[in-house]
């Protein structure tokens, strides 16, 4: 149908554009969605992995030598990292980079996203993660930046990063040092090669995880309250307390003519195929203390379907 197809597309966002110096629009045109690329990996094995719950105010870091899990699953090489990342908190920002090592060797990652029900959900191959030049506080690395949106009902989402056998055939070419500085201080590029990271099992990951507004992957089914419950993984280990975040006071009932406003953009939002943005007049009408913006969602999306 015209609607699930809508649900599904990838959008391309500027800020992943920029993330990739010199790249053509060919070479970011993923269909996130096509998971059937992926490796298939069997409900047994996820179930015997730890999956770390995430805490989207504090950065994620894993040497996967030392903090990395065994999954058996073919074409998977070497260990993975397994994350676990509210889903309840709004639309998403991932920010998954592996940085080059002083042995010129790099781990080039496959990040797979299952939904709370372990259903695979968004696939990024290792060519979607782009070499980025070292900053000021960041060194060569592999970086992506993945924008995701929950659909209703879900709490959690799961972050599987891996690399295959076909990457570690494969080589990451870096810029000298020496170009770098020439780059920098606006001197002549010295014509020197430029070293070369071969891919390894092995490295250091950090994954960020922010709030967004601009997702663009819709991650489980439109209705998810309506399908079988969550599905329990390994032993999901319990995430570090953080402040409650304050809660927002409801006052009277929303007024007549709010009502109405909500129950005209979120019915015109669907129509034009927006689903995110009827997805945020839901909330912010359900902040305000809205009863019906919810079942408005659901009817015109389900007109639509």
């Amino acid at each position: 149908m015209k609607m699930k197809k809508s649900l599904v597309a990838l959008c391309l966002c500027t800020g992943v554009l920029a993330a990739v110096p010199g790249a053509s629009l060919a070479e970011v045109n993923y269909v996130p969605q096509n998971t059937r690329a992926a490796p298939s990996i069997p409900t047994a094995a996820l179930q015997q992995l730890t999956w770390t719950p995430v805490d989207p105010s504090k950065a994620q870091t894993m040497q996967l030598a030392t903090g990395g899990q065994r999954l058996d699953a073919a074409g998977i090489s070497g260990p993975v990292a397994a994350w676990s990342v509210p889903a309840n908190i709004g639309e998403l920002t991932l920010t998954l980079s592996s940085e080059v090592n002083k042995q010129t060797s790099v781990f080039a990652p496959n990040v797979l996203i299952l939904d709370q029900n372990m259903t695979p959900s968004a696939y990024f191959p290792a060519s979607y993660f782009t070499w980025q030049e070292p900053g000021v506080m960041s060194a060569d690395r592999l970086e992506g930046v993945m924008r995701l949106t929950p659909a209703l009902g879900q709490q959690k989402l799961y972050v599987l990063v891996f690399t295959t056998e076909k990457d570690l055939q494969q080589t990451t070419k870096l810029l000298a040092p020496a170009k770098a500085y020439a780059k920098g201080v606006g001197n002549a590029i010295p014509d020197i090669p430029d070293p070369i990271a071969r891919h390894t099992t092995d490295g250091l990951l950090k994954l960020k995880v922010k709030t967004s507004s601009t997702s663009s992957v819709l991650v489980g089914p439109l209705f998810g309250s309506s399908g079988p419950g969550p599905v329990t993984i390994g032993n999901t280990a319990a995430p570090t307390p953080s402040p409650a975040p304050a809660s927002v006071k409801r006052s009277a009932p929303v007024l007549n003519d709010t009502e109405s406003y909500f129950t005209r953009a979120i019915k015109r939002a669907v129509a034009e195929g927006d689903v995110d943005k009827a997805l945020r007049l839901l909330d912010e009408a359900e902040r305000l203390g809205s009863t019906s913006a919810r079942s408005t969602f659901i009817s015109s999306v389900k007109g639509k379907g």
